[in-house]
């Protein structure tokens, strides 16, 4: 389980808070989305969980624990992180990539040779990608890379910040679905942020709305859609629809 407790990040010093005040569970097993409009505390509650950002106040545990004894250097090291640049080591073949983790923790060159593997075939990537540089696949398939890499030493929690943001829509989808997949495969505990209404419906099974820094609703995709809510959460969750309709409209030859 990761518990936030009345949690605020500021980057000014009390000023303004990009997270404030903040009690929220996630369960283990659970796929969440983070949604909202930009500048509305997602990404700053996501990095509080693997401390890249540590919260002003207030505390985030992992299993009741906060962080890891030994610094976040270590935490990190154990929960996977997918964001939309990738950041793959252009220099590195894709196997060294993927495999930077699982060295850093000491593994043998035979364990990591056969996690590389493992992990290519989980991200369906062909195996003879596993000796190319990064420059030498499409965007998609890096992306692919990232999450392999993400997952390389076996973590129980994947965060995604906008992780198919820059992609095409087709790749996109593709991409999103083989996430879910792995979620489901994997036993995983995730945590995405995206822009992407429709995306958040279709992958996540609790999807949390977020405001100036705080949650204005929380609940499975089917509950916010049907429910009544607040006026600009319902425009959020209807987009969606109007979207559809729009199309819908398009190919019955009706005007918009």
């Amino acid at each position: 389980m990761i518990s936030f407790d009345k949690v605020s990040v500021s980057y000014d010093g009390g000023a303004h808070f990009a997270v404030h005040d903040l009690t929220l569970e996630i369960e283990d097993g659970q796929f969440v989305a983070l949604v909202g409009a930009s500048g509305c505390g997602k990404t700053s509650l996501l990095k509080t969980i693997n401390r890249l950002h540590d919260p002003t106040s207030g505390s985030v545990r992992i299993d009741g624990e906060a962080g890891a004894s030994d610094g976040p250097e270590s935490l990190r090291r154990r929960i996977g992180y997918v964001f939309q640049g990738i950041g793959l080591f252009p220099h590195l073949t894709i196997a060294e990539n993927i495999a930077i983790t699982p060295k850093l923790l000491g593994w043998s060159e035979a364990d990591r040779h056969s996690r590389v593997s493992e992990l290519i075939d989980l991200v369906e990537l062909p195996q003879e990608f596993a000796q190319r540089l990064p420059a030498q696949l499409s965007g998609g398939q890096q992306q692919r890379v990232g999450v392999a890499r993400a997952l390389a030493a076996r973590p129980r929690i994947l965060l995604m910040d906008e992780p198919f943001g820059a992609l095409d829509p087709l790749t996109r989808e593709s991409l999103g679905a083989s996430c879910r997949k792995l979620h489901e495969t994997l036993e995983l505990t995730t945590m995405m942020v995206t822009h992407d209404v429709q995306e958040a419906i279709l992958l996540a099974n609790r999807i949390i709305v977020m405001q100036a820094g705080r949650i204005i609703a929380d609940g499975s995709p089917q509950a916010l859609l049907s429910s009544e809510q607040d006026p600009q959460v319902a425009e959020l969750m209807g987009l969606p629809r109007r979207q559809a309709e729009r199309v819908q409209a398009l190919l019955d030859g009706r005007s918009s």
